[in-house]
């Protein structure tokens, strides 16, 4: 019986290592671990991309909550929209700014008024609407409590200039003819009275003074820069009546220093 040749088997190839395969010393492949040459995009083994992809910066808190979070997903609308934030809060603060400085100067000048000492200041010319006969206006800045400025009627002034500029820290007002408590009702006394300062460059500051029926320094704070001129007007007086002047003593005024 005859017997067929058997079929010739092919002889199989023989891998050799690569001449190159002792001189790859790149970084390693990701995935494999193989090393690949530095200038390789892909590796040598695996074929899997050898440039890593840093991952995306980590957004802040506020770009994760809505409105910001759709927004932020558009190219520049989040770059617009933090500009447009930050101009909004720099005009806000140069607005408060202007609007409050004149609150911090006020409140930096009443701290050195209290810190700082004050004098008594005399003015250099005293006037008066009217006056009753025998008592008038520069009776009430004479030093004495035992003399007054009379006032004949409600509505009457009285006014104190002042040669240059100062501090008004404050004032004190005697009202009725006498300190003495015997003789303080023999006339009529201011109540109330309005205060109208003038500062140096025109502006005018008015305040409304009550006052305690009774002998004795009253003080009224004021606190006013630049005074050059003070004008006390009579709004209310107690035991008016026929023959009774209103009678406004003496008028101290103190200065810082």
């Amino acid at each position: 019986m005859a017997v067929q040749p058997a079929k010739p088997i092919p002889t199989r190839p023989v891998v050799r290592p690569s001449a190159a395969d002792g001189t790859q010393d790149g970084p390693p492949c990701p995935r494999c671990g193989t090393p690949n040459l530095p200038n390789r995009r892909f590796c040598r083994r695996c074929a899997a991309p050898l440039t890593v992809t840093a991952p995306p910066p980590k957004l802040p808190w506020w770009r994760t909550r809505r409105p910001f979070r759709r927004r932020a997903r558009i190219g520049g609308s989040g770059n617009r929209l933090r500009r447009t934030i930050a101009l909004l809060a720099l005009v806000a603060l140069v607005v408060a700014g202007i609007l409050l400085y004149p609150v911090g100067r006020n409140a930096y000048q009443d701290v050195l008024d209290k810190l700082r000492s004050t004098a008594p200041i005399t003015p250099s010319r005293t006037s008066a609407s009217a006056a009753v006969e025998g008592h008038p206006a520069t009776a009430a800045d004479d030093g004495l409590t035992n003399t007054y400025w009379g006032a004949p009627a409600i509505g009457d002034s009285i006014t104190f200039t002042f040669r240059t500029p100062f501090r008004l820290v404050d004032l004190i007002i005697h009202t009725g003819d006498s300190a003495d408590p015997q003789q303080y009702r023999q006339q009529a006394r201011p109540l109330v009275l309005s205060l109208e300062v003038t500062a140096s460059d025109g502006e005018l500051h008015r305040q409304q003074i009550t006052l305690n029926d009774q002998p004795g320094p009253q003080t009224v704070a004021t606190g006013i820069s630049n005074v050059v001129q003070a004008k006390l007007t009579v709004r209310e007086a107690a035991g008016t009546g026929p023959g009774r002047t209103i009678a406004l003593a003496e008028v101290e005024f103190f200065k810082r220093t």
